[in-house]
């Protein structure tokens, strides 16, 4: 049974001060934890990278004055659901609920609180919003955990958005197979693969730590990917969980390993209520830079950032470009960072 007060927890693990001080209030988002997510936690350790990104601690409630909607995806929202922040792709809030809430959270103003499911007049909202902005290819159904959403309704709203615009990508964002992959059912298989034609389904997940993939989450993602639905991770770099290399080049080569492609890590959104589990921006850049070294192209995440008030996702990486002298690029190599040159093409003069 999921756990979702500190009375409840403290019953079955000891807790530190700092979790028992906990309140939920101000920038907080509510409590709860799987039995899954239990089952990875080492409760003996007060450090266990598990335990720092589901049990709260009275960190969060230090108000840093910090935004609650740093990638302004209110400002963006042109239904009361749907988030059209870039041109070609667009972000549908499905449900504000989780099978477990994430301490690292940057939807924490939503996520938790009491909007639940999204109506049926919401989802034709949103529906006919995206037939008739057709400059829209992509669209991350997210919340909340999709997967949280019963089969029935679940069949509906698939129904209803393949209806609208069929050649949209659609992207299945979900943390579910650390919370609960026991909810991947046959039946819950079998409404995906009815729904999985014109233009495909893409599975997002998020693993932020090697202990994640467990056996359960490695067989259900398989059961996405053998019907032909790629799947990509989108982790987010947390100070005590995963800011070592060596943590995230196990990470990377165990996702590729069971087909699952590091697409991102993340440098933490600065959102009210995080700031404790975020990495200083150059500890990040160490960690890319090394990890360019130690992983293939395949395994290799882009780290990114969310750029604070809604401006965007950039790249961020060791710039091995030096300058331009005489006509030829002075280029540094990742793996000895001595100086190469390459030449500059002229201006095609004709």
């Amino acid at each position: 049974m999921a756990i979702s007060s500190i009375e409840e927890l403290e019953k079955i693990m000891k807790l530190t001060t700092a979790e028992k001080n906990w309140k939920e209030e101000g920038p907080s988002l509510s409590m709860l934890i799987s039995d899954n997510v239990l089952s990875l936690m080492d409760k003996d350790d007060e450090s266990d990278p598990i335990r720092r990104q589901f049990v709260p601690t009275e960190y969060e409630n230090i108000n840093s004055s910090e935004s609650i909607d740093p990638l302004k995806e209110v400002e963006n929202s042109k239904t009361k659901v749907l988030i059209h922040r870039y041109k070609n792709r667009a972000a549908l809030l499905l449900t504000s609920r989780c099978f477990s809430y994430c301490r690292h959270c940057f939807r924490r103003r939503f996520t938790s609180k009491e909007e639940g499911y999204i109506r049926e007049d919401e989802l034709i909202d949103a529906a006919a919003y995206l037939k008739e902005h057709k400059e829209i290819k992509e669209v991350l159904l997210t919340g909340g955990d999709l997967f949280t959403i019963s089969d029935e309704r679940l069949d509906h709203i698939f129904s209803v958005l393949k209806e609208a615009r069929e050649d949209i990508i659609y992207r299945l964002c979900t943390r579910a197979f650390v919370s609960n992959p026991d909810r991947f059912t046959p039946s819950l298989m079998s409404i995906i693969k009815k729904h999985n034609h014109g233009a495909p389904f893409m599975l997002m997940c998020q693993f932020n730590h090697p202990r994640e993939l467990s056996q359960k989450a490695i067989d259900a993602v398989a059961m996405f990917v053998d019907m032909g639905i790629p799947a990509f991770n989108q982790a987010v770099l947390l100070e005590g969980v995963n800011d070592s290399v060596d943590t995230l080049e196990e990470l990377s080569n165990k996702l590729l390993y069971n087909r699952i492609k590091p697409y991102y890590l993340f440098q933490g959104d600065l959102v009210d209520g995080t700031a404790h589990l975020r990495t200083s921006l150059k500890k990040g850049l160490e960690l890319e830079k090394e990890l360019r070294v130690r992983l293939s192209g395949l395994a290799m995440p882009q780290y990114t950032m969310d750029l604070p008030d809604g401006g965007g996702k950039i790249v961020l990486t060791e710039n091995y470009i030096l300058g331009l002298e005489d006509g030829k690029w002075q280029i540094k190599s990742p793996f000895s960072e001595e100086k190469r040159e390459y030449p500059e093409k002229e201006d095609d003069q004709s």
